[in-house]
């Protein structure tokens, strides 16, 4: 009969070897990538210059060319799902995608639903306005206040910003961006808060309407790729190709492209 002793040492041997003999398996988002060919990737389609609409319908922009990268690199079909950003995270939870791309900044809060990969890009927080007061404000203080409506879109951290820094403000929270310029265009609203990128974006599409924005940005904020929580080896592949993007100049190029040149506008609807 085998002795206590050599039973106590077998039994984790044993152990050992079942799991140095079991292949590892790709986790659930990769094995779907890897079985369909196809990487499926949410943006909310209306943040020009991350993600935004052109006139044939299709969806371009620094996160489309990223998203795109990302599906060349392994080898399959992108496939571009457009949601409302409020409900971009609620869609990777629920797998109905298996990545968001959509100018996301990475916060405590969010980092407890997803899991980030970068950040790829900064991002900054303006206001958009005709108030020639709130169009010189450096902080806060200067645009809370009860006699204003402020505009953020939904579930944002542009939302967020507005209810900690302006809460004696109104806040309206729309579902798109171009929802808080049309409130700012109809005169319902005094200011917009959103990314830097965009307000600029809106005052050169409305070159008669009075619209102005902030020369600096008025917050920092680094915008990453959300993905699965527990797929490790999903999160891992993503990240190496992120940082070989970084290495080579691609994240640079993308810069240049989408926030230097202005070519791309004419594509607008």
């Amino acid at each position: 009969m085998m002795n206590l002793t050599y039973r106590l040492l077998l039994g984790p041997l044993l152990a050992l070897s079942m799991l140095v003999a079991t292949p590892a398996l790709a986790g659930d988002t990769l094995q779907r990538v890897i079985d369909f060919k196809t990487l499926r990737v949410g943006m909310s389609a209306d943040m020009a210059p991350m993600t935004t609409v052109n006139k044939q319908g299709g969806v371009m922009g620094f996160d489309v060319d990223l998203a795109r990268a990302l599906a060349n690199a392994m080898r399959v079909q992108l496939d571009v799902k457009v949601i409302p950003f409020g409900d971009l995270l609620t869609a990777l939870e629920k797998d109905e995608i298996d990545m968001v791309i959509s100018n996301m900044s990475i916060t405590p809060e969010r980092s407890e639903r997803a899991y980030f990969i970068g950040p790829y890009t900064m991002a900054g927080k303006s206001i958009l306005t005709r108030n020639s007061v709130l169009a010189q404000a450096n902080d806060s203080d200067q645009f809370n206040r009860a006699d204003l409506r402020l505009v953020a879109l939904e579930n944002s951290t542009s939302a967020t910003f507005a209810q900690e820094t302006a809460p004696d403000a109104e806040l309206v929270q729309v579902p798109n961006t171009e929802a808080g310029i049309a409130l700012l265009l109809e005169g319902k609203a005094d200011a917009m808060l959103a990314d830097m990128a965009s307000c600029r974006l809106a005052v050169l599409r409305h070159r008669d309407a009075g619209l102005v924005t902030l020369k600096q940005p008025l917050t920092v904020e680094p915008v990453g790729i959300a993905v699965n929580s527990a797929d490790r080896q999903f999160q891992n592949l993503v990240a190496n190709y992120l940082d070989g993007y970084g290495k080579t100049g691609l994240l640079s190029s993308l810069r240049k492209k989408w926030f230097e040149q202005s070519d791309w506008i004419a594509a607008l609807p």
